[in-house]
């Protein structure tokens, strides 16, 4: 078995951010491999950010962004939430909060969440799928579940949390739930996104080449 050496966690701690105890015991679990310690290490980060996301925390501290374009013709305003003062002065607190901006204003979502959707909205968007697979020949006794699966693509278009984050530039699935999820990880709270808006001069949307840079 590896010596566990205090470099060798001092180095883990770097690359995590997770405490000193935790460090040396995933260390000693995969026999000083640090990749392998790491990997652990983000992915209980991760499972725990999970549960924190769904666990009715109170979040009363965290900022207000905003984000203007170059040409002053599109803006975006959104209160981003965590539980205490101290997360919301980080770094990876406030970088999420102006990456969120960004993204709000390249990829123009109406919703935060699926749930803010009226329902009336979802079934005429699913009536939309359900018509749309009957004239492409679909048995009628698949054509709702064909359209059930085609609601994850309306999903996406608007609704934040469902959105491919914008920087990955279609080379990855994260989506935004997943950006947070990783920043919760990070700093050990509760995060939610609770509102937005996004303003472009003149229009209700902002066109393709005055998205977020």
């Amino acid at each position: 078995m590896a010596t566990i050496t205090g470099q060798m966690v001092k180095d883990l701690r770097e690359m995590t951010g997770v405490g000193p105890l935790d460090c040396k015991k995933a260390l000693e679990q995969f026999d000083g491999d640090m990749q392998k310690a790491a990997d652990f290490l983000r992915e209980k980060g991760l499972a725990k950010a999970s549960k924190k996301l769904g666990a009715g925390r109170t979040m009363n501290e965290g900022l207000i962004e905003v984000y203007q374009h170059f040409n002053k013709r599109l803006a975006v305003v959104v209160e981003l939430n965590c539980e205490t003062d101290f997360v919301a002065n980080t770094a990876a607190f406030r970088t999420l909060a102006a990456e969120l901006a960004k993204h709000i204003a390249s990829l123009s979502p109406q919703y935060v969440t699926r749930d803010q959707i009226p329902a009336e909205v979802i079934e005429h968007e699913r009536q939309i799928q359900t018509n749309r697979a009957l004239q492409e020949g679909k048995p009628a006794a698949m054509a709702d579940k064909i359209a059930e699966g085609r609601m994850a693509a309306f999903y996406e278009e608007i609704v934040l949390m469902d959105q491919k984050f914008f920087r990955d530039d279609g080379k990855s699935s994260r989506t935004i739930a997943d950006l947070i999820r990783e920043t919760v990880a990070e700093v050990g709270e509760s995060i939610q996104v609770a509102r937005f808006s996004r303003f472009a001069l003149g229009e209700t949307a902002a066109p393709a080449d005055e998205a977020a840079e």
